[in-house]
């Protein structure tokens, strides 16, 4: 097929060119390295959109587009449902926080549930406005989106009955710090969610005043749930 045959509008048209490139790309690499050069890097597709889909509650099944940015890392699926079959499924009347929000797959979670405030904090001013927007499509009236530091905002909350913590895994001295505030912004008998690189056990926990209710390993992530001791 030739490029002045190709149609560019139809799915078969879009196929012929892929192809075309995808063949041009190979060959340049084996010319490079016929020659004794380094293979010719594919050229990198632009970074697009990807969506997060709610597991439960009234807004089950919906998705929403969230933008992909470099380290970014919703909460899988599999570790979200887990999560809330640990915390009972409805969360009418709770108060929750997201310290991290990220793409906001465990805030808009929480407030599909019934939760009746939700705090999603994040400091990334783009991630901010992208909270807001899926807080308006979804008419989430009891969702507050905020930009602010993640540590900051928990230090500054109290009486709550969920904090959500799930902070870039790259940033490994913020996790203590963060489930320090976390413990003492919530009630007695409250729950922190903490998603980390590696596992926390006891002798990290009670001096904080917690202990580990649930876990769950899935690949590198290690899902905790936390519960306040009285």
């Amino acid at each position: 097929m030739s490029r002045s045959a190709i149609k560019l509008h139809t799915p078969a048209g879009r196929k012929a060119l892929d192809k075309m490139i995808n063949e041009a790309e190979r060959k340049a690499q084996e010319t490079a390295l016929t020659k004794g050069g380094k293979p010719v890097a594919p050229a990198k597709k632009a970074a697009g959109n990807g969506e997060i889909r709610i597991i439960g509650g009234q807004w089950r099944r919906t998705r929403l587009p969230v933008a992909q940015k470099p380290g970014l890392r919703p909460t899988p699926d599999r570790v979200r449902e887990t999560l809330f079959n640990w915390l009972g499924q409805d969360l009418t009347n709770w108060k929750c926080v997201d310290a991290f929000a990220g793409t906001g797959a465990l805030g808009f979670e929480a407030a599909s549930r019934g939760a009746s405030s939700v705090v999603m904090n994040e400091q990334d001013a783009a991630l901010v406005q992208q909270l807001q927007r899926l807080r308006e499509q979804l008419d989430a009236k009891a969702v507050k989106v905020q930009r602010g530091d993640g540590l900051s905002c928990l230090k500054s909350i109290s009486g709550q009955d969920l904090v959500l913590l799930d902070p870039p895994f790259d940033l490994v001295d913020m996790f203590e710090a963060a489930v320090k505030a976390a413990a003492q912004a919530i009630n007695d008998g409250g729950f922190i969610y903490l998603e980390g690189p590696e596992a926390w056990g006891e002798e990290q926990l009670q001096p904080l005043g917690l202990e580990l209710h649930r876990y769950l390993k899935a690949g590198a992530v290690h899902a905790h749930l936390l519960k306040k001791l009285p």
